[in-house]
Protein backbone atom coordinates (compact mmCIF):
# COMPACT_ATOMS: atom_id res chain seq x y z
CA UNK A 1 0.00 0.00 0.00
CA UNK A 2 1.26 3.18 -0.66
CA UNK A 3 1.97 5.19 2.43
CA UNK A 4 0.16 8.44 1.27
CA UNK A 5 -3.46 6.50 1.40
CA UNK A 6 -3.17 6.33 4.69
CA UNK A 7 -3.32 9.87 5.46
CA UNK A 8 -6.55 11.69 6.50
CA UNK A 9 -6.93 14.13 3.63
CA UNK A 10 -7.23 11.27 1.20
CA UNK A 11 -9.83 9.20 2.43
CA UNK A 12 -12.62 8.33 0.27
CA UNK A 13 -16.00 10.35 0.37
CA UNK A 14 -17.75 7.35 2.84
CA UNK A 15 -14.43 7.20 5.30
CA UNK A 16 -14.41 10.98 5.58
CA UNK A 17 -17.96 11.47 6.78
CA UNK A 18 -17.77 8.54 9.08
CA UNK A 19 -14.39 9.84 10.68
CA UNK A 20 -16.81 13.59 10.71
CA UNK A 21 -19.66 12.19 12.76
CA UNK A 22 -17.28 10.17 15.21
CA UNK A 23 -15.27 13.61 15.92
CA UNK A 24 -18.81 15.37 15.67
CA UNK A 25 -20.61 13.24 18.25
CA UNK A 26 -17.60 13.19 20.81
CA UNK A 27 -16.97 16.94 20.30
CA UNK A 28 -20.79 17.58 21.33
CA UNK A 29 -20.55 15.19 24.11
CA UNK A 30 -17.57 16.75 25.65
CA UNK A 31 -19.17 21.09 25.72
CA UNK A 32 -22.53 20.12 26.06
CA UNK A 33 -21.05 18.62 29.60
CA UNK A 34 -19.20 21.50 30.55
CA UNK A 35 -18.69 24.49 28.27
CA UNK A 36 -21.02 27.46 29.51
CA UNK A 37 -21.25 29.02 25.95
CA UNK A 38 -22.34 26.17 24.20
CA UNK A 39 -24.43 25.02 27.14
CA UNK A 40 -26.37 28.49 27.63
CA UNK A 41 -26.82 28.65 23.21
CA UNK A 42 -28.63 25.64 23.23
CA UNK A 43 -30.49 25.52 25.94
CA UNK A 44 -31.59 29.07 24.86
CA UNK A 45 -32.33 27.44 21.36
CA UNK A 46 -34.13 24.52 23.08
CA UNK A 47 -32.09 21.86 21.20
CA UNK A 48 -30.65 18.21 22.61
CA UNK A 49 -27.22 17.29 21.02
CA UNK A 50 -28.20 14.22 22.19
CA UNK A 51 -30.60 14.12 19.15
CA UNK A 52 -27.52 14.50 16.94
CA UNK A 53 -27.00 11.27 15.11
CA UNK A 54 -26.01 12.14 11.43
CA UNK A 55 -24.22 14.71 9.79
CA UNK A 56 -27.39 16.15 8.25
CA UNK A 57 -28.75 16.46 11.90
CA UNK A 58 -25.95 19.24 12.61
CA UNK A 59 -28.57 21.76 10.72
CA UNK A 60 -30.84 20.96 13.91
CA UNK A 61 -28.16 23.11 16.15
CA UNK A 62 -28.07 26.90 15.90
CA UNK A 63 -25.74 29.08 13.64
CA UNK A 64 -23.32 31.06 15.51
CA UNK A 65 -22.27 34.45 14.58
CA UNK A 66 -19.12 36.11 15.10
CA UNK A 67 -21.14 39.00 17.00
CA UNK A 68 -21.89 36.72 19.29
CA UNK A 69 -18.52 35.99 20.23
CA UNK A 70 -17.60 39.38 20.64
CA UNK A 71 -20.08 39.63 22.92
CA UNK A 72 -19.37 37.30 24.94
CA UNK A 73 -15.42 38.70 25.10
CA UNK A 74 -16.73 41.77 26.11
CA UNK A 75 -19.16 40.43 28.94
CA UNK A 76 -16.50 38.13 29.99
CA UNK A 77 -13.31 39.52 29.82
CA UNK A 78 -10.81 38.66 29.01
CA UNK A 79 -11.50 35.08 27.40
CA UNK A 80 -15.27 34.76 27.18
CA UNK A 81 -16.94 31.35 27.98
CA UNK A 82 -16.09 29.28 25.00
CA UNK A 83 -14.09 26.74 27.37
CA UNK A 84 -14.52 23.46 27.43
CA UNK A 85 -11.86 22.73 30.33
CA UNK A 86 -10.39 24.17 33.55
CA UNK A 87 -8.51 27.50 32.60
CA UNK A 88 -5.11 26.07 34.14
CA UNK A 89 -5.65 23.11 31.44
CA UNK A 90 -5.04 25.81 28.40
CA UNK A 91 -1.53 26.77 27.20
CA UNK A 92 -1.54 29.07 24.12
CA UNK A 93 -3.32 32.72 23.78
CA UNK A 94 -3.76 33.93 20.47
CA UNK A 95 -5.30 37.56 20.14
CA UNK A 96 -7.91 38.42 16.14
CA UNK A 97 -6.51 40.89 14.02
CA UNK A 98 -10.12 43.00 14.48
CA UNK A 99 -10.37 43.23 10.94
CA UNK A 100 -13.66 42.99 11.37
CA UNK A 101 -14.54 44.46 14.90
CA UNK A 102 -13.25 44.16 18.10
CA UNK A 103 -10.02 41.58 18.28
CA UNK A 104 -11.07 38.70 20.84
CA UNK A 105 -8.27 36.25 22.47
CA UNK A 106 -8.64 32.86 21.79
CA UNK A 107 -7.15 29.98 24.01
CA UNK A 108 -6.24 26.64 22.88
CA UNK A 109 -5.27 23.32 25.28
CA UNK A 110 -2.36 21.28 24.53
CA UNK A 111 -4.45 19.04 22.71
CA UNK A 112 -6.24 21.74 20.69
CA UNK A 113 -2.80 23.02 19.72
CA UNK A 114 -1.88 19.81 18.38
CA UNK A 115 -4.84 19.46 16.49
CA UNK A 116 -3.71 22.96 14.79
CA UNK A 117 -0.56 21.81 14.42
CA UNK A 118 -1.96 18.43 12.24
CA UNK A 119 -4.06 20.17 9.99
CA UNK A 120 -0.51 22.35 8.97
CA UNK A 121 1.27 18.63 8.21
CA UNK A 122 -1.68 18.00 6.12
CA UNK A 123 -1.85 21.17 4.32
CA UNK A 124 1.90 20.68 4.04
CA UNK A 125 1.95 17.62 2.52
CA UNK A 126 -1.12 18.61 -0.07
CA UNK A 127 1.19 21.14 -1.87
CA UNK A 128 4.10 19.20 -1.89
CA UNK A 129 6.55 20.42 0.93
CA UNK A 130 8.65 17.46 2.16
CA UNK A 131 10.30 17.15 5.68
CA UNK A 132 13.63 18.30 3.71
CA UNK A 133 12.03 21.53 2.96
CA UNK A 134 13.87 24.70 4.68
CA UNK A 135 11.30 27.44 5.73
CA UNK A 136 11.26 30.53 6.71
CA UNK A 137 8.18 32.61 8.55
CA UNK A 138 8.39 36.99 7.65
CA UNK A 139 6.09 37.52 10.85
CA UNK A 140 6.17 39.55 14.03
CA UNK A 141 5.55 36.40 16.25
CA UNK A 142 3.24 38.43 17.98
CA UNK A 143 -0.25 37.76 19.76
CA UNK A 144 -1.74 37.29 16.40
CA UNK A 145 -1.92 33.62 14.80
CA UNK A 146 -0.03 34.58 11.81
CA UNK A 147 1.97 31.57 10.63
CA UNK A 148 2.59 30.73 14.78
CA UNK A 149 0.89 27.08 14.37
CA UNK A 150 2.11 26.87 10.85
CA UNK A 151 5.98 27.13 12.13
CA UNK A 152 5.14 24.41 15.02
CA UNK A 153 3.35 22.43 12.71
CA UNK A 154 6.26 22.25 10.62
CA UNK A 155 9.20 21.57 13.02
CA UNK A 156 6.78 18.80 14.37
CA UNK A 157 7.88 17.12 10.75
CA UNK A 158 10.89 17.79 10.42
CA UNK A 159 11.37 20.84 8.58
CA UNK A 160 14.15 23.44 9.37
CA UNK A 161 12.37 26.70 10.46
CA UNK A 162 13.50 29.84 10.46
CA UNK A 163 11.42 32.59 12.54
CA UNK A 164 11.81 36.07 10.83
CA UNK A 165 10.18 38.22 13.53
CA UNK A 166 12.27 41.81 14.79
CA UNK A 167 13.76 41.91 11.82
CA UNK A 168 13.77 44.51 8.62
CA UNK A 169 12.83 43.38 4.87
CA UNK A 170 16.68 43.43 3.54
CA UNK A 171 17.74 41.50 6.50
CA UNK A 172 15.20 38.85 6.21
CA UNK A 173 16.28 38.23 2.58
CA UNK A 174 19.26 37.61 3.58
CA UNK A 175 18.38 34.82 6.10
CA UNK A 176 16.41 33.46 3.14
CA UNK A 177 19.32 33.27 0.69
CA UNK A 178 21.87 32.52 3.50
CA UNK A 179 20.19 29.77 4.97
CA UNK A 180 19.01 28.26 1.59
CA UNK A 181 15.40 28.53 2.58
CA UNK A 182 12.79 26.35 -0.21
CA UNK A 183 9.42 28.10 1.22
CA UNK A 184 7.92 31.04 2.77
CA UNK A 185 5.12 31.35 5.06
CA UNK A 186 3.28 34.65 4.60
CA UNK A 187 1.05 37.27 3.71
CA UNK A 188 0.66 38.12 -0.61
CA UNK A 189 1.24 41.71 0.52
CA UNK A 190 4.24 40.86 2.12
CA UNK A 191 5.46 38.33 -0.66
CA UNK A 192 4.94 41.16 -2.65
CA UNK A 193 6.65 43.87 -0.63
CA UNK A 194 9.85 41.19 -0.46
CA UNK A 195 9.65 41.21 -4.19
CA UNK A 196 10.01 45.03 -4.73
CA UNK A 197 12.69 45.42 -1.70
CA UNK A 198 14.72 42.85 -3.67
CA UNK A 199 14.23 44.63 -6.55
CA UNK A 200 15.54 48.07 -5.65
CA UNK A 201 18.41 45.71 -3.80
CA UNK A 202 19.21 44.38 -6.91
CA UNK A 203 19.03 40.80 -5.26
CA UNK A 204 18.04 38.07 -7.70
CA UNK A 205 15.01 36.54 -5.79
CA UNK A 206 13.55 34.40 -9.20
CA UNK A 207 17.21 32.61 -8.43
CA UNK A 208 17.10 31.99 -4.88
CA UNK A 209 16.37 28.42 -4.10
CA UNK A 210 12.89 29.64 -2.86
CA UNK A 211 10.33 27.32 -4.88
CA UNK A 212 7.21 27.48 -3.00
CA UNK A 213 5.16 30.11 -0.97
CA UNK A 214 2.27 29.87 1.18
CA UNK A 215 0.33 32.64 1.27
CA UNK A 216 -2.53 33.14 3.69
CA UNK A 217 -4.68 36.49 5.61
CA UNK A 218 -5.62 38.45 2.50
CA UNK A 219 -7.93 37.27 -0.67
CA UNK A 220 -4.56 38.35 -2.84
CA UNK A 221 -3.48 34.21 -2.62
CA UNK A 222 -6.88 33.54 -5.04
CA UNK A 223 -6.60 36.58 -7.30
CA UNK A 224 -4.44 35.38 -10.73
CA UNK A 225 -2.86 39.01 -11.21
CA UNK A 226 -1.44 38.89 -8.01
CA UNK A 227 -0.32 35.53 -7.69
CA UNK A 228 1.46 35.92 -10.91
CA UNK A 229 3.21 39.40 -9.78
CA UNK A 230 4.24 37.30 -6.82
CA UNK A 231 5.13 34.36 -8.83
CA UNK A 232 7.45 36.33 -11.01
CA UNK A 233 8.95 38.23 -8.47
CA UNK A 234 9.93 34.58 -6.37
CA UNK A 235 10.34 32.53 -9.29
CA UNK A 236 8.00 29.71 -7.41
CA UNK A 237 4.72 28.32 -7.03
CA UNK A 238 2.22 30.10 -4.97
CA UNK A 239 -0.52 28.52 -2.66
CA UNK A 240 -3.42 29.98 -0.95
CA UNK A 241 -4.17 29.26 2.24
CA UNK A 242 -7.53 30.20 4.01
CA UNK A 243 -8.05 29.81 8.04
CA UNK A 244 -9.07 32.23 10.71
CA UNK A 245 -7.85 32.62 14.58
CA UNK A 246 -10.94 30.98 15.74
CA UNK A 247 -11.45 28.30 13.91
CA UNK A 248 -8.00 27.15 12.59
CA UNK A 249 -6.37 26.56 9.21
CA UNK A 250 -9.12 24.74 7.60
CA UNK A 251 -8.35 25.35 3.80
CA UNK A 252 -5.48 24.85 0.91
CA UNK A 253 -4.96 25.37 -2.69
CA UNK A 254 -3.59 21.44 -3.74
CA UNK A 255 -0.62 21.05 -5.76
CA UNK A 256 -2.36 19.72 -8.38
CA UNK A 257 -5.53 22.28 -8.83
CA UNK A 258 -4.40 25.97 -9.35
CA UNK A 259 -6.65 28.67 -8.69
CA UNK A 260 -8.86 26.37 -6.65
CA UNK A 261 -9.12 25.72 -2.67
CA UNK A 262 -9.76 22.02 -0.87
CA UNK A 263 -11.36 22.43 2.95
CA UNK A 264 -10.09 20.05 5.34
CA UNK A 265 -13.06 17.99 5.79
CA UNK A 266 -11.08 16.03 7.61
CA UNK A 267 -10.82 18.29 10.80
CA UNK A 268 -14.16 20.54 10.12
CA UNK A 269 -17.57 19.98 8.81
CA UNK A 270 -17.90 22.29 6.03
CA UNK A 271 -21.63 24.14 4.77
CA UNK A 272 -22.23 26.66 2.60
CA UNK A 273 -26.09 28.08 3.31
CA UNK A 274 -27.49 31.14 1.30
CA UNK A 275 -26.64 34.18 3.50
CA UNK A 276 -29.68 35.99 4.01
CA UNK A 277 -32.11 32.37 4.54
CA UNK A 278 -29.34 30.30 5.79
CA UNK A 279 -30.60 27.84 4.07
CA UNK A 280 -28.15 25.12 2.36
CA UNK A 281 -27.64 26.30 -1.24
CA UNK A 282 -27.78 23.68 -4.43
CA UNK A 283 -24.51 22.08 -5.13
CA UNK A 284 -22.38 24.80 -7.38
CA UNK A 285 -23.96 27.73 -6.24
CA UNK A 286 -22.64 30.54 -4.72
CA UNK A 287 -23.30 30.73 -0.70
CA UNK A 288 -21.26 31.51 2.77
CA UNK A 289 -19.36 29.12 4.31
CA UNK A 290 -20.21 27.51 7.98
CA UNK A 291 -17.33 25.93 9.79
CA UNK A 292 -17.56 23.49 12.82
CA UNK A 293 -14.25 22.53 13.74
CA UNK A 294 -13.72 19.12 14.94
CA UNK A 295 -10.62 18.85 16.48
CA UNK A 296 -10.37 22.17 19.06
CA UNK A 297 -12.58 20.90 21.55
CA UNK A 298 -11.25 23.38 24.13
CA UNK A 299 -12.68 26.34 22.28
CA UNK A 300 -15.00 25.30 19.16
CA UNK A 301 -16.76 26.67 16.55
CA UNK A 302 -19.94 24.95 15.96
CA UNK A 303 -22.02 26.24 12.91
CA UNK A 304 -19.80 29.39 12.59
CA UNK A 305 -20.45 32.27 9.94
CA UNK A 306 -17.04 32.54 8.67
CA UNK A 307 -18.39 35.72 6.24
CA UNK A 308 -16.64 34.74 3.22
CA UNK A 309 -18.75 33.79 -0.01
CA UNK A 310 -17.76 30.60 -1.74
CA UNK A 311 -18.71 28.42 -4.60
CA UNK A 312 -18.55 24.66 -4.58
CA UNK A 313 -16.58 23.09 -7.52
CA UNK A 314 -18.65 19.86 -8.35
CA UNK A 315 -16.24 18.31 -10.70
CA UNK A 316 -13.78 15.62 -9.49
CA UNK A 317 -10.35 17.10 -8.04
CA UNK A 318 -7.70 16.11 -10.08
CA UNK A 319 -5.42 15.20 -7.04
CA UNK A 320 -8.02 12.48 -6.91
CA UNK A 321 -8.99 13.51 -3.09
CA UNK A 322 -12.68 13.76 -1.97
CA UNK A 323 -11.90 17.14 -0.29
CA UNK A 324 -14.79 19.68 -0.49
CA UNK A 325 -13.10 22.00 -3.44
CA UNK A 326 -14.22 25.67 -3.98
CA UNK A 327 -13.78 27.35 -7.30
CA UNK A 328 -11.66 30.03 -7.25
CA UNK A 329 -11.13 29.77 -3.44
CA UNK A 330 -12.67 32.41 -1.54
CA UNK A 331 -14.40 34.61 -3.73
CA UNK A 332 -15.32 37.80 -0.87
CA UNK A 333 -16.27 38.70 1.73
CA UNK A 334 -19.72 39.21 2.64
CA UNK A 335 -19.36 42.30 4.79
CA UNK A 336 -16.88 44.01 2.54
CA UNK A 337 -19.43 44.28 -0.58
CA UNK A 338 -19.73 47.84 -1.66
CA UNK A 339 -22.74 48.60 -4.24
CA UNK A 340 -21.33 51.17 -6.53
CA UNK A 341 -24.22 52.59 -9.04
CA UNK A 342 -26.14 49.36 -8.72
CA UNK A 343 -23.04 46.90 -9.00
CA UNK A 344 -22.25 44.76 -6.10
CA UNK A 345 -18.28 45.00 -6.01
CA UNK A 346 -15.25 43.39 -3.72
CA UNK A 347 -12.26 44.60 -2.58
CA UNK A 348 -10.50 41.34 -4.24
CA UNK A 349 -12.76 42.35 -7.66
CA UNK A 350 -10.28 45.82 -7.76
CA UNK A 351 -7.09 43.63 -6.38
CA UNK A 352 -7.77 41.74 -9.91
CA UNK A 353 -7.40 44.74 -11.90
CA UNK A 354 -5.33 46.81 -10.44
CA UNK A 355 -2.44 43.84 -10.18
CA UNK A 356 -2.22 43.71 -13.76
CA UNK A 357 -0.74 47.07 -14.03
CA UNK A 358 3.37 46.40 -13.67
CA UNK A 359 2.90 50.01 -13.21
CA UNK A 360 1.12 50.35 -9.57
CA UNK A 361 3.42 49.72 -6.79
CA UNK A 362 0.78 49.99 -4.77
CA UNK A 363 -2.90 51.49 -3.96
CA UNK A 364 -5.59 52.55 -1.19
CA UNK A 365 -9.32 52.35 -2.17
CA UNK A 366 -11.86 54.61 -0.18
CA UNK A 367 -15.79 54.62 -0.07
CA UNK A 368 -18.08 57.63 1.55
CA UNK A 369 -21.34 58.31 0.73
CA UNK A 370 -21.68 61.50 -1.48
CA UNK A 371 -25.67 62.86 -2.33
CA UNK A 372 -26.70 59.50 -1.13
CA UNK A 373 -24.57 57.55 -3.66
CA UNK A 374 -21.54 55.33 -2.87
CA UNK A 375 -18.65 56.91 -4.22
CA UNK A 376 -14.93 55.21 -4.98
CA UNK A 377 -11.43 56.74 -4.87
CA UNK A 378 -8.55 54.80 -6.17
CA UNK A 379 -5.15 56.45 -5.41
CA UNK A 380 -2.43 54.87 -7.18
CA UNK A 381 1.30 54.78 -5.90
CA UNK A 382 2.94 54.39 -9.62
CA UNK A 383 6.76 52.53 -10.02
CA UNK A 384 9.41 55.36 -9.21
CA UNK A 385 10.57 55.33 -13.10
CA UNK A 386 6.73 56.52 -14.23
CA UNK A 387 7.82 59.98 -13.04
CA UNK A 388 6.48 62.13 -15.84
CA UNK A 389 2.95 64.13 -15.31
CA UNK A 390 1.98 62.59 -18.64
CA UNK A 391 3.05 58.81 -17.89
CA UNK A 392 0.87 59.84 -14.26
CA UNK A 393 -1.84 60.77 -16.69
CA UNK A 394 -1.54 57.55 -18.77
CA UNK A 395 -1.60 54.91 -15.87
CA UNK A 396 -4.83 56.64 -14.33
CA UNK A 397 -6.93 56.64 -17.47
CA UNK A 398 -6.13 52.81 -18.11
CA UNK A 399 -6.72 51.89 -14.50
CA UNK A 400 -10.47 54.00 -15.32
CA UNK A 401 -10.95 52.63 -18.57
CA UNK A 402 -10.58 48.74 -16.81
CA UNK A 403 -12.83 49.51 -14.01
CA UNK A 404 -15.12 50.98 -16.15
CA UNK A 405 -14.99 47.68 -18.81
CA UNK A 406 -15.12 45.58 -16.43
CA UNK A 407 -17.10 46.42 -13.55
CA UNK A 408 -19.10 49.28 -15.18
CA UNK A 409 -18.78 51.92 -12.91
CA UNK A 410 -16.55 55.38 -12.90
CA UNK A 411 -14.22 55.64 -10.10
CA UNK A 412 -12.19 58.41 -9.16
CA UNK A 413 -8.40 57.69 -9.63
CA UNK A 414 -5.57 59.52 -8.96
CA UNK A 415 -1.79 59.36 -8.00
CA UNK A 416 -0.27 59.98 -5.02
CA UNK A 417 4.01 60.52 -5.25
CA UNK A 418 6.35 57.26 -4.58
CA UNK A 419 6.57 55.78 -1.20
CA UNK A 420 3.31 57.75 -0.14
CA UNK A 421 1.14 54.70 0.86
CA UNK A 422 2.14 52.13 3.41
CA UNK A 423 3.75 48.54 3.35
CA UNK A 424 2.59 45.97 5.65
CA UNK A 425 4.24 43.25 7.09
CA UNK A 426 1.03 40.78 7.81
CA UNK A 427 -2.73 41.78 6.52
CA UNK A 428 -2.64 44.79 4.23
CA UNK A 429 -4.84 47.45 4.68
CA UNK A 430 -6.18 48.89 1.44
CA UNK A 431 -9.90 49.61 1.78
CA UNK A 432 -11.50 51.92 3.71
CA UNK A 433 -15.56 52.42 4.19
CA UNK A 434 -15.77 55.99 5.22
CA UNK A 435 -19.41 56.94 6.87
Amino acid sequence: MNPSDSQPENLNRDALEARQLERLQHLLKEVSASNPFWQQKWNAAGVDVNSIQSLADLQKLPITTKAELVEDHLSNAPYGTNLTYPLETYTRMHQTSGTTGSPMRWLDTKASWDWFGECWAQIYRMVGLFPEDRLFFPFSFGPFVGFWAAFEGATRRGNFCLAGGGMGSEARLKMILDNKITAVCCTPTYALRLAEVAEAENIDLAGSRVRALVVAGEPGGNIEATKQRIGQGWGARVFDHWGMTEIGALGIEPLENPGGLNILETECIPEIVDPETLQPVERGAQGELLITNLGRVGSPLIRYRTGDLVCEDTTPCPSGRSLLRLKGGILGRADDMVIIRGNNVFPSSLEAILRTFEQVAEYRIEVRTIRAMQHMKIELEPIESLSTTDQQKQIVNEVSHAIKDRLNFNAEVTTVAPGALPRFELKGKRFFKID
